[in-house]
C-alpha cells in the first residue's frame, strides 16, 4: 500500500514550505486543479491558491497543471499564471504524470505533486517517482465518481492512519 501513501500530508496549500523544498534541490510542481486549487467545477482560483502559486512562481518553480478537468477550466486558470497544463489527463495514469515532466523539463525527483485525492494524485504521483503532498479537498461538492474514491480513502485511512 506504500505506492498509495503520500509523502506529507498538509492542512492547506499555505502550510507547504516552498522554500524548504527548493533548498532540497525540488524545482518544479505538477497540481491538481480540482478542489486543490479551485473548487470543483468553477474557474475561480481561491485566495490562497493564488497566494501559493504567486510564492512558487518567485521561488522559480517550474509548474504544469494535470487534471482531469475540461481544457477550457484549466486552460483559463493556466493562463493567468503563464503556466504548463494537460486537461483531461485520465489520472492516475503514469504517462500523463510522465508527459508533464516532459513539459516543465525536470526530472521526477525535482518534481512536488500537489493534489487532494488518493487515487489519483498520491498514486500517480507515486507510481513516476515524484514527492507527493496530499491536502484536503477545498470543497465537498465533487465529480460522482470522485465519491466513491472518497469512500475508498475513507477505508484506506481507517486502515492506515497517514492523514490527520
Amino acid at each position: 500500500m506504500k505506492i498509495l501513501k503520500p509523502d506529507l500530508v498538509s492542512n492547506s496549500l499555505g502550510e507547504i514550505n516552498l522554500e524548504y523544498y527548493k533548498n532540497k534541490a525540488m524545482r518544479g510542481m505538477i497540481l491538481d486543479l480540482d478542489n486543490t486549487l479551485v473548487p470543483w467545477h468553477l474557474d475561480c482560483i481561491t485566495a490562497e491558491a493564488d497566494l501559493f502559486l504567486r510564492e512558487a512562481l518567485a521561488l522559480d518553480y517550474r509548474i504544469c497543471l494535470l487534471t482531469n478537468a475540461s481544457k477550457k477550466r484549466t486552460e483559463k486558470i493556466a493562463r493567468q499564471y503563464d503556466l504548463h497544463y494537460l486537461s483531461s489527463a485520465f489520472k492516475p495514469r503514469k504517462k500523463a504524470f510522465l508527459r508533464a515532466l516532459q513539459l516543465i523539463g525536470l526530472r521526477a525527483d525535482e518534481v512536488l505533486v500537489i493534489g487532494d485525492q488518493v487515487f489519483t494524485d498520491v498514486l500517480g504521483g507515486n507510481r513516476a517517482g515524484c514527492y507527493t503532498i496530499l491536502v484536503p479537498a477545498l470543497s465537498p461538492k465533487e465529480f460522482i465518481g470522485t465519491k466513491v474514491f472518497r469512500f475508498l480513502e475513507w477505508l484506506l485511512k481507517a486502515g492506515h492512519p497517514y492523514r490527520k
